[in-house]
């Protein structure tokens, strides 16, 4: 995984869980997978409780990209995931700490719940604050937003450095690119 990140961004996905049933959540995914993988990213996904980005994965694949998954259990993975390396973390919390590690930004799209709190399972593990970009689409995570400009901004030295937001898919990249720049 280190001599990956040197050539190119690994980057830990947090797209719902429950894309594959809702039209547009998985055009968003399919969209970013496809634009990551067309950016040469390593792309870590959870795969928990039988669920996870399937479209994003499947438009990574299809674009030529790498992908991983960590999972709580190699139960419930589609055929699509045959050829995809998955390491199993039975614990959710190791699970997210793991992701952390392996990653140097973390992404969110637009989701469920469930997706918002790997997110945060990740971001605080351990104490390893990884740079996120949040998909802000349709005001996904407009409260998140504000809790950053609120809270954070007099907690976190920095964090704007740390936390960014993007209104498109197109300019995830950008805002991904801008990130790991400023941690170099």
């Amino acid at each position: 995984m280190a001599e990956l990140a040197r050539n190119n961004p690994v980057i830990g996905i947090f797209a719902s869980d429950k894309g594959p049933g809702d039209p547009e959540r998985a055009s968003l995914m399919t969209q970013a997978g496809t634009l990551f993988a067309k950016r040469g990213a390593h792309l870590v996904c959870l795969w928990e409780n039988g669920a996870g980005p399937l479209p994003l994965m499947t438009a990574a694949q299809t674009a030529g990209g790498s992908v991983s998954i960590l999972a709580d259990s190699s139960e419930g993975l589609p055929p699509t995931l045959a050829q995809v390396p998955v390491t199993v973390v039975p614990d959710a919390a190791a699970r997210h700490a793991r992701l952390a590690e392996e990653v140097q930004v973390l992404v969110a799209l637009p989701g469920s719940l469930a997706s918002a709190s790997a997110l945060f399972g990740a971001w605080s593990a351990r104490g390893m604050t990884r740079p996120v970009v949040m998909l802000n689409r349709h005001k996904a995570f407009e409260v998140i937003k504000g809790f950053a400009g609120d809270v954070l901004s007099h907690a976190l030295p920095g964090y704007d450095k740390n936390i960014q937001f993007s209104d498109t898919v197109d300019d995830l990249w950008n805002k991904v690119s801008w990130v790991l720049e400023q941690k170099r």
